[in-house]
């Protein structure tokens, strides 16, 4: 997770963009994707996707790893700001990129611009760090899952940070002003000022103090708790008034922990004052002091809260909140990806489309050889025995030579059938076929037909596997990389070659 640098942004086609939105895509249902999946999913040519995929590899965009059962390539995080950055700069949000100014356990800061050159800050998510990976045990954003990416909970943070900006500030809280986020970065005004932790003078460290005790109780009084209020997350403007920042743990008053969470933060102002300025005030809030107002905790959905306590909170307070709003963020598609990919979704459905209808199409031709025999099988059996019991009287040589008649029209018929479209309908072939055992003159159908009807069994049987062997996809290796198993394979060869040589081995 090294510095950002967004030198390459501006020589990167739309196809390289294509490729890494594909390998985003796959990544929901992949740990590593190989090079033929990405080609498909972003419409392009192998070839050219291979040598895309070489040269993002080499500018760190993507990582190609070898697995345990397969290789494939995987996002990086300098890739995924780089879908994020793109985005955000054809809506016109940003247009230039300044300098770092900030870095935390989950999250790197730097200054932006727009289009008019006012100054903004740019937040992007990192989640995954060594300092900061008990993610399950603090936040959550896993829900029922067992495993996620570092960059699926990056993004669930920025969201979350995003929706508590916006209700915050709504409610007149003193937070910077959110203008967008997409994926894991969050674009918020820029705070004139500097970090409580940088600040040595105050000149009324009384008011500083009951003001930030205030905003403690005014978010409980919303149905939230700060979880991290401290001398970091605290911006003082030149003007001397504070500004909270950083909300992706936030959580709700109705947590099994908040009176916990809530007397840490409080902690945390009290013992800053004493050590920084030697303030001690025996005036502070409690738990017990909060009186609820409003409900930002059942709009956002914060953690701790139960669903049947959100609905009687809104309905209590006669707030209502779309259906959209109620999802969990599990269930959003990747909107920017393909509005960025023309076309990509269609490549997708028609793949998926392709692959149905030949199942169908299998499907149909199995039962409709099965039907064609077992109908012949019926037919000659239910003739022949009308005909040998209407003429038992006739001579031997008569009713054999009648079933030889029967069993050239047969040969005739299963011929014809095997010769109809098997790519129409059941229903139309079920139904030809019925029509044809509705015929009761034997002398108005041609015995002319001179094939076996085992070479005809044959022959249909040759046509199916090859049919069926033509749908099967055929595996495929990269050019110039071994597969996994493959790799393997030569690695336990080259293992047991070693093994016979030498002193316990035939040299």
């Amino acid at each position: 997770m090294g510095k950002l640098d967004v030198k390459l942004l501006r020589y990167l086609t739309s196809e390289d963009f294509r490729v890494l939105t594909a390998i985003e895509i796959c990544s929901k249902n992949h740990e590593l994707i190989p090079g033929i999946l990405a080609a498909k999913v972003a419409n392009l040519r192998y070839g050219g996707v291979q040598k895309l995929l070489k040269e993002l590899c080499k500018h760190k965009l993507l990582s190609y790893e070898r697995g345990m059962r397969y290789d494939g390539y995987r996002l990086t995080n300098a890739g995924y700001d780089y879908l994020a950055l793109k985005v955000l700069t054809q809506r016109g949000i940003i247009s230039s990129f300044g300098n770092q100014i900030g870095v935390g356990k989950e999250s790197n800061i730097y200054i932006v611009a727009d289009e008019e050159r006012t100054s903004l800050c740019l937040k992007l998510h990192r989640l995954g760090r060594t300092c900061f990976r008990n993610i399950k045990g603090k936040r959550d954003y896993h829900q029922h899952r067992h495993f996620a990416s570092w960059l699926y909970l990056s993004r669930i943070s920025a969201a979350r940070e995003f929706a508590y900006m916006k209700v915050l500030l709504d409610r007149g809280f003193p937070v910077p002003k959110p203008i967008d986020f997409n994926r894991h970065c969050v674009v918020m005004e820029l705070v004139e000022g500097g970090p409580l932790c940088n600040v040595h003078e105050v000149n009324n460290v009384e008011a500083l103090y009951d003001e930030l005790m205030d905003l403690i109780v005014r978010l409980a009084n919303h149905g939230v708790i700060h979880g991290d209020f401290n001398e970091f997350n605290i911006m003082i403007k030149d003007d001397g008034k504070p500004i909270i920042i950083d909300f992706p743990q936030m959580i709700s008053t109705e947590h099994e922990n908040a009176e916990e969470y809530f007397q840490r933060d409080v902690n945390c102002v009290r013992d800053f004052f004493k050590r920084r300025f030697g303030y001690v005030s025996e005036l502070y809030p409690t738990f017990q002091d909060i009186s609820r107002e409003d409900c930002i905790d059942a709009e956002v959905n914060a953690s701790g809260l139960m669903k049947q306590v959100q609905k009687d909170l809104l309905k209590e307070l006669n707030i209502t909140i779309d259906a959209e709003n109620e999802e969990d963020n599990e269930t959003e598609i990747y909107e920017d990806c393909i509005n960025n990919v023309e076309g990509l979704e269609d490549q997708i459905n028609n793949l998926q489309l392709k692959s149905e209808i030949s199942e169908k199409k299998e499907k149909s031709t199995v039962f409709m050889c099965n039907a064609i025999t077992k109908d012949n099988n019926e037919y000659f059996e239910e003739i022949s025995t009308t005909i040998c019991s209407e003429k038992q009287n006739n001579s031997g040589n008569k009713c054999k030579q009648n079933n030889e008649n029967i069993e050239n029209i047969l040969i005739d018929k299963e011929h014809s059938n095997a010769l109809y479209d098997l790519s129409s309908d059941v229903e139309d072939k079920v139904a030809y076929i019925n029509d044809y055992d509705d015929i009761e003159s034997i002398r108005s159908v041609s015995t002319a037909a001179t094939i076996a009807p085992k070479v005809i069994k044959k022959k249909v049987k040759i046509a199916l596997d090859n049919r069926e062997k033509k749908s099967q996809s055929k595996r495929k290796i990269v050019k110039g990389e071994a597969s996994a198993v493959t790799r393997i394979r030569r690695e336990n060869r080259a293992t047991v070659k070693e093994s016979l040589t030498g002193i316990w081995g035939l040299e």
